[in-house]
């Protein structure tokens, strides 16, 4: 049987280079023959300032659930929050020795598939909410709307046309 190489690089703020990836495959001609490729995705990390603010906003704004919560190794608050029709989780992750979170425009986003904008912009407004951008019609008949999420990250709302949409 060939051993396994594992190359461990130290944590660093520099994103590794395609020299510094070439290292794991370099270092053991067979080790990507027996490396699965990536199967699925379980979520996606976004670290914020205010965790309890920004999980509060993704309940009951967005309705994800909580699915579970706890402390890292190194310190970070930790809480997995998904969407009730998803298998995959959004991790909101609060670090403060990390430093201030500052969101850049345009960065990223999450969106979400939503039944109807109309009746979405009706529970924006209960909670004295509302969209920050749209809502917008594609070509194909697609609608599309934005929210901010207290962090700064935007949240767009997807409604798809089909029956019972409207569109």
């Amino acid at each position: 049987m060939t051993p396994l190489v594992v190359v461990v690089f130290p944590r660093r703020a520099a994103p590794a280079t395609h020299a510094d990836l070439r290292v794991c495959v370099d270092a053991s001609p067979s080790y990507a023959g027996i490396m699965s490729l990536a199967k699925k995705l379980l979520h996606t990390r976004y670290r914020v300032n205010d965790l309890e603010r920004t999980v509060k906003f993704y309940r009951i704004v967005l309705g994800l659930e909580e699915v579970n919560r706890h402390k890292s190794p190194r310190g970070s608050e930790l809480v997995f929050l998904k969407a009730p029709a998803s298998e995959e989780q959004i991790e909101i992750c609060c670090f403060p020795n990390s430093g201030q979170v500052h969101v850049q425009p345009d960065l990223t986003h999450l969106a979400f598939s939503v039944n109807s904008l109309d009746e979405f912009g009706r529970h924006l407004a209960r909670l004295g909410l509302k969209f920050s951008d749209g809502p917008t019609t594609t070509s194909s008949g697609t609608l599309f709307a934005f929210i901010d999420a207290p962090e700064g990250y935007e949240i767009e709302l997807i409604q798809e046309p089909g029956p019972g949409t409207g569109n």
